[in-house]
């Protein structure tokens, strides 16, 4: 039995603070297959941590005071030893688990390789792929997005939480997305090469987009360029990261070690697939937003523009407002906590 097994319906209560300078919250604090996940009240997932990442504060005191990263403004107090231990022993035996894979582990990915190669000839990769994607289930993408993000944010810095940020930007999404829509939009401190969708529907985008462009539209085309591009995220991971991952993800339910990290790092470094602007502008004109201003960023990054520009939406109507001036002002300060 591995710690995480041992551990893996151990809940505790904990008071969580999103940045330096809010009040903390009581959550409640359970574990993913590599995730921290840290829930209000009710149950509904705040953050996940990556938990290979995780750091704690205070090795030697109680309460234990954890983050998800070095200078996050993000922090985890647990005063139940029980979890604490458990954190520890998890976080020990990731790290373990990929610094060492060990000879078992070796035989065991030989045998996957293998079993894979004679698959990949009688199925075809492609097949493979749609096979494991139909195999994995909602919250396990879920976990693996969580993941991806965790490392993206050990590159970039953690995600932005002002809370009038926050507000504002969950006001957005469900303004674009709908009320109900799955997953989380997030802010990376850092500049990205364009918005990132991870499995889970968890959509990236980077903090430039709200400082250099001074129009909420534009930042509505990032979610809207997401959410309409058309290939599944988790099949974007299997087709970077091969058929070897793919079998691997199919026999044991994850990805080889390193997988992620890699993806992450390449997500930082070049944009994903780029939505067509025909594709845009259906999604502009669903939800009633002007796709004029974001083709001044579809233009800065050498993509294709004519068409938002031409045929955007609003054409001779007025726009409903994505936000208020107050809540766009609120936005645009979300990583200034």
């Amino acid at each position: 039995m591995t710690a995480l097994e041992q551990y893996e319906r151990l809940e505790s209560l904990g008071l969580w603070r999103a940045t330096r300078s809010e009040q903390r919250r009581e959550v409640l604090v359970s574990f993913g297959k590599a995730t921290l996940i840290v829930s209000d009240m009710a149950d509904r997932p705040l953050t996940h941590w990556s938990l290979p990442a995780v750091e704690r504060v205070n090795p030697d005191s109680m309460p234990a005071v954890f983050r998800p990263g070095p200078d996050a403004g993000e922090s985890l107090e647990i005063d139940d030893e029980t979890m604490v231990d458990a954190i520890e022993a998890v976080r020990g035996s990731i790290a373990r688990a990929e610094a060492k894979p060990g000879r078992l582990r070796y035989w065991i990915s030989a045998a996957i390789l293998t079993a894979g190669i004679g698959a990949g000839a009688v199925w075809g990769p492609g097949l493979l792929r749609d096979q494991a994607l139909l195999a994995t289930p909602d919250a396990r993408r879920a976990e693996l997005g969580a993941r991806i993000l965790g490392h993206m944010q050990a590159q970039t810095g953690a995600i932005c939480r002002s809370r009038g940020g926050l507000v504002a930007l969950d006001r957005m999404r469900a303004r674009l997305l709908g009320p109900d829509a799955p997953g989380q939009t997030v802010v990376l401190p850092a500049p990205l090469p364009g918005p990132v969708l991870l499995p889970g529907q968890i959509t990236v985008i980077n903090r430039a987009v709200l400082v250099r462009y001074d129009d909420p539209a534009v930042v509505a085309g990032e979610i809207l360029a997401a959410k309409a591009n058309t290939t599944d995220p988790l099949r974007a991971v299997l087709n970077f990261a091969g058929l070897r991952a793919t079998v691997h993800l199919m026999t044991t339910g994850d990805l080889p070690p390193g997988t992620l990290a890699d993806y992450a790092a390449s997500l930082i470094e070049k944009p994903q697939a780029v939505t067509s602007e025909q594709a845009l502008l259906q999604a502009f004109a669903s939800v009633g937003v002007p796709s004029a201003p974001y083709a001044d960023l579809r233009t800065a990054r050498g993509q294709n523009a004519a068409l938002l520009l031409t045929q955007s939406p609003d054409a001779g109507t007025p726009p409903s407002p994505i936000l208020t001036d107050s809540e766009w002002i609120q936005l645009q300060g979300i990583c200034d906590a």
